[in-house]
């Protein structure tokens, strides 16, 4: 079982004990720093250089967005998960437009955050379902349907690509080889004129693919 190292960010005490409560119940998951204000969130994640830190956005004298934009420059390799009460689009979108991997409400921690957790630290992409539509852009949402439609196995490929697997793990739940899931995943991300994960696991989230996730 691979460690996930996590950093925490939040200007209250208590959330941060709660948080830190919840992971205590993963076993691969292990803290390796906290803060409270968003210049000492900076220089702890700076320093610790976790697989994952998870962030308010409401943070004191730095806000998390613009941590998230320093860190996407100052430390790239870090994957940025928002925990917040804010479910308004002008929040979410610029939080992934800064680099954000994840969104996840304060409401919702209690039943997502560690999935969250362990979905963006394999490299996919999380969003609470609560707020995915919201993710979109307005043209994005309003779409007309792909000129081509998806076959069957595209959408099944795509759909695992959503929910964060990766390209050798939906080979192995499809039993077929890598190569053949990246033909599929090109083909399906070229009808729907989708370039990047970030936008598959948007899409994903749109049609509601996240919904099937099994809970923790």
């Amino acid at each position: 079982m691979s460690v996930i190292r996590v950093a925490l960010a939040d200007d209250h005490p208590v959330v941060l004990a709660g948080i830190k409560a919840l992971l205590d119940v993963a076993p691969e998951i292990t803290l390796v720093g906290e803060a409270t204000t968003g210049p000492a969130a900076l220089k702890m994640i700076m320093e610790t250089t976790p697989d994952v830190a998870v962030i308010d956005i409401s943070l004191p004298e730095m806000s998390g967005l613009e941590l998230a934009r320093v860190l996407a420059s100052a430390c790239p390799d870090v994957k940025l998960l928002a925990l917040t009460v804010h479910e308004d689009r002008a929040y979410v979108q610029p939080l992934l437009q800064a680099g954000g991997r994840g969104y996840v409400l304060k409401r919702s921690a209690a039943e997502d955050l560690v999935r969250a957790i362990r979905a963006v630290a394999a490299g996919g992409v999380y969003l609470d379902p609560a707020i995915a539509d919201k993710a979109l852009p307005e043209a994005a949402r309003t779409a007309a349907s792909p000129a081509e439609p998806l076959s069957q196995r595209e959408q099944e490929v795509l759909r695992l690509v959503a929910q964060g697997f990766s390209n050798k793990e939906t080979a192995t739940q499809l039993k077929v080889s890598v190569k053949t899931i990246e033909t599929y995943k090109q083909r399906a991300a070229e009808k729907l004129d989708l370039r990047t994960r970030a936008d598959i696991v948007r899409y994903g989230a749109s049609h509601g693919w996240m919904d099937d996730l099994e809970r923790p």
